[in-house]
């Protein structure tokens, strides 16, 4: 899983250096010479979709999720860990529902054979990273609710 995390790691950093530098270069296209690419706004777009799905597996990893406290404040002790696993397990059925769903709608896109409009690519590429993301999301929170039930069964003790 190491491995997994680094190269994760590692392809949300070099894609965030690239899209910034593709986007640089497409303004100075744009501004300085008056003549911009058809491609690249595309391809920041899809590199982008790719870095939010795949960030938000990363950020169950680092815990940097967003939470809204306010309800979960309401509770202590085994209650509040009760709650915790119960946000858990909600948040693993909607990563698998849109992993699902995901997965449904980028098969149709190949069947289809769909292509980008400037980039002339299958546009199931873009649309993949929806199921991948999720379901990295997906195994992540299988991890997280384990330490949430040995939470529990330490508070039991």
């Amino acid at each position: 899983m190491e491995k997994i995390n680094d190269a994760e790691e590692y392809l949300l950093v070099g894609s965030m250096a690239f899209n910034v530098l593709l986007v640089f270069f497409q303004v100075v296209m744009r501004y300085v010479f008056h003549n911009s690419l058809s491609w690249s706004e595309e391809l920041a777009r899809y590199i982008f979709l790719w870095q939010t799905w795949l960030g938000a597996s990363y950020a169950v990893r680092q815990r940097r999720h967003l939470r809204v406290e306010m309800v979960a404040d309401r509770f202590r002790g085994r209650n509040r860990v009760r709650f915790e696993l119960f946000v858990l397990v909600v948040w693993f059925a909607f990563s698998l529902f849109l992993a699902y769903q995901g997965s449904r709608m980028t098969l149709f896109l190949v069947r289809t054979g769909q292509l980008s409009a400037a980039m002339r690519i299958p546009i199931s590429w873009a649309y993949a990273s929806v199921p991948v993301g999720c379901a990295m999301m997906a195994l992540r929170l299988v991890g997280e609710v384990r330490l949430v039930l040995r939470r529990l069964e330490e508070e039991a003790v």
